[in-house]
């Protein structure tokens, strides 16, 4: 296999193992709160923290990525990651975990870096194949959700951090040794980065930004938060309620390249209305139903059909729209995105503690759904 033909499975795998150390606190969340006496708010942020700077972070690294390459990004930010997993490991308080989690953050940004990779390798009309097979790595995740407790038991919490650090040192020198130079921008192509983010000015980035904040927000929300939710409400222990919010993970993500390709033959709008209407209805059933485990079990594997289809769909349209700007929308995109999965634990937790209750955030997400169903079909009527 060439270099070129390289890109697409081992950019798949480092982001699956990037991935799993975005979502490492996730499945510890109920452990930490026993072990420093937390609050729902406190665990909450705790758990959203590191989605933040994962999320933010995404504008300047997809920037970077076209104007350097994403081999010497995914490099560097492999490298980085390291450092904060050690930290992680050696943390004795709550404050000091919220500032390794916040740079633990950074590995969500894997996904701004692979995608951008990807597309600059891959001919228009299999991007929406390609980017979706790309996009299998955010099963990293449900790795977290099903390993990291277990590790966890068996050897320390501290483990649980430090064990993440050989797949990610392994991932790195396949990244480097494994992947070819040839994406990088030449240097009379570059632009500044005021230049690159004048992709705001368009309302598809907008639009875009939207659809994706719903759909791959949820994607994130409910596998990060879905551990703890599942303990709270039925009481499970730390390891079923991981694998059970693991299971969430692999369907959506299982779906995604299904939504990338079926964009590629049927257009990416009609996927979208089907993804919308089915999150409206998903998300009602959730909020009026989440008492009955089974109800809940089916709504939320129906929500993880809906979001993995969604986030396919959506980044079909991405190359499509910006074929020469992939990289900044791809980060601007990505962010609200990842935005998306930032606010909903914790706004979960401050309606847990002020009515008892998760059923407002549940309709939340079905209202914000409908917006972008309507949004979906005004804006795009002519693109897909």
């Amino acid at each position: 296999m060439n270099k070129q033909h390289a890109v697409l499975p081992i950019t798949t795998l480092a982001m699956t193992f990037s991935f799993a150390v975005w979502g490492v606190f996730s499945p510890l969340a109920s452990t930490f709160q026993q072990m420093y006496d937390l609050s729902s708010v406190q665990k909450s942020i705790l758990v959203a923290i590191p989605v933040l700077l994962g999320s933010v972070m995404r504008i300047p690294l997809g920037i970077f990525t076209d104007r350097y390459g994403g081999k010497k990004l995914f490099s560097l930010l492999l490298l980085f990651i390291i450092f904060p997993l050690l930290g992680a490991g050696f943390a004795h308080s709550y404050e000091s975990l919220l500032i390794w989690a916040f740079f633990i953050g950074m590995a969500g940004t894997s996904f701004a870096i692979s995608v951008t990779f990807v597309s600059k390798l891959t001919s228009a009309d299999k991007q929406g194949t390609a980017l979706g097979i790309n996009a299998v790595g955010n099963i990293g995740t449900a790795i977290a959700s099903f390993s990291v407790p277990t590790i966890a038991a068996s050897f320390g919490v501290k483990w649980a951090f430090w064990g993440l650090i050989i797949p990610v040192v392994v991932m790195l020198i396949l990244v480097w040794f494994g992947t070819p130079t040839t994406d990088v921008v030449k240097q009379k192509e570059k632009k500044s980065m005021l230049s690159s983010l004048s992709v705001l000015k368009y309302k598809h980035t907008w639009t875009l930004s939207l659809l994706y904040f719903v759909t791959f927000g949820s994607f994130v929300a409910f596998g990060m938060y879905l551990p703890t939710l599942l303990v709270d409400l039925f009481h499970l222990s730390p390891v079923d309620a991981g694998l059970r919010a693991a299971g969430f993970t692999v369907v959506a993500t299982i779906l995604r390249p299904i939504g990338g390709s079926l964009s590629d033959k049927i257009g990416a709008r009609k996927i979208l209305t089907f993804v919308f209407i089915g999150m409206v209805a998903g998300a009602l059933v959730i909020a009026f139903g989440m008492s009955n485990i089974v109800m809940m079990t089916i709504a939320c594997i129906f929500v993880s059909i809906m979001s993995g289809l969604g986030n396919g769909a959506v980044f079909k349209l991405v190359p499509q729209i910006f074929p020469n700007e992939t990289g900044a929308v791809t980060g601007i995109v990505g962010a609200w995105g990842g935005l998306g999965g930032f606010f909903p634990p914790i706004l979960m937790g401050i309606f847990k503690e002020a009515t008892g209750s998760y059923m407002i955030g549940f309709v939340l997400l079905s209202g914000l759904a409908a917006i972008c169903l309507i949004l979906n079909q005004v804006v795009f009527r002519k693109n897909a």
